[in-house]
């Protein structure tokens, strides 16, 4: 997975903006222990076992800091590592590396949890479904959330609210019944079209029905059984898609992909991930 320079232009200000948060006026506590430039090494090793995410990122902050610091990458995005393996070696002004280091780590350990705890889910369904992201992302950090479910082997839902239509209960509320939202989100955008999908979520039978009409791509059954999914996966012509979502947990999301859903999106991906195990150590010697 690379680390493109598109992404890398995106997250240049949340880099700023984050050691700014965390550096403030100074590091009162390296300045006043080692109040003099002093050149040092340092080396992050993951703690437990899982996909790394985020490597470039962390680069990213060492770098802003100080761009003299020499920085040796050993692993990419999307290495299995285990528990002591070396990922990247740093070395420099020492002071520079105890600036960056908490924020690098921050990014790293939140991004390589998303990747390793999506990778598990993809495990899981072993080619059956296409494992998504949602929205339920932490605000300003969505695009290296996403980009982390790519990396653990996941795909993207959609990015906002601007690149599809995604009619929900809702919508469907506001627009007077589930079948007069669909009939009004296929006369604006027609029934063929190639860049923008048309996503319609249904909560039982009669509105499968409503939702199964031509210019319709995908319909998402929400919080249904595995067995509901799979009579209306039976039932439901080929030629649509069909998406599960609510209450996937690695317990259950096989059987969901052996019910036949083609995707099975899971906020948990991103909004209740355990944050990957790492450490900097650093040596002065």
């Amino acid at each position: 997975m690379i680390f493109d320079k598109k992404l890398r232009d995106e997250v240049k200000d949340l880099v700023v903006r984050s050691l700014e948060e965390d550096i403030g006026d100074g590091d009162l506590t390296t300045e006043i222990v080692v109040p003099e430039p002093r050149y040092a090494k340092a080396s992050i090793r993951s703690k437990e076992k899982g996909i790394l995410a985020g490597i470039e990122l962390a680069e990213m902050v060492f770098s802003e800091v100080d761009e003299t610091l020499a920085i040796e990458k050993l692993k990419k995005d999307g290495d299995s590592i285990d528990d002591g393996d070396l990922l990247m070696k740093i070395s420099g002004n020492g002071s520079s590396l105890l600036k960056a280091e908490r924020v690098a780590l921050n990014f790293l350990g939140r991004m390589s949890g998303i990747a390793s705890y999506t990778n598990q889910f993809v495990k899981a369904v072993d080619g059956k479904s296409i494992i998504l992201d949602t929205r339920k992302t932490t605000p300003t950090l969505r695009h290296i959330e996403k980009y982390s479910v790519r990396v653990g082997g996941g795909s993207n839902h959609r990015m906002g609210l601007y690149d599809q239509i995604l009619i929900k209960e809702n919508h469907a509320e506001w627009a007077g019944g589930l079948q007069k939202a669909v009939a009004n989100a296929l006369k604006s955008v027609g029934t063929d079209r190639e860049l923008i999908q048309v996503v319609v979520e249904a909560r039982n039978k009669e509105e499968v029905k409503a939702a199964s009409v031509r210019g319709v791509d995908r319909i998402l059954l929400d919080n249904m059984t595995p067995k509901e999914v799979g009579e209306i996966r039976e039932d439901l012509p080929g030629r649509w898609k069909v998406e599960v979502s609510g209450g996937i947990n690695l317990d259950n999301v096989r059987s969901y992909a052996d019910a036949g859903a083609d995707y099975i999106s899971i906020g948990a991906l991103t909004h209740s991930v355990n944050v990957f195990d790492l450490t900097m150590i650093m040596d002065a010697s």
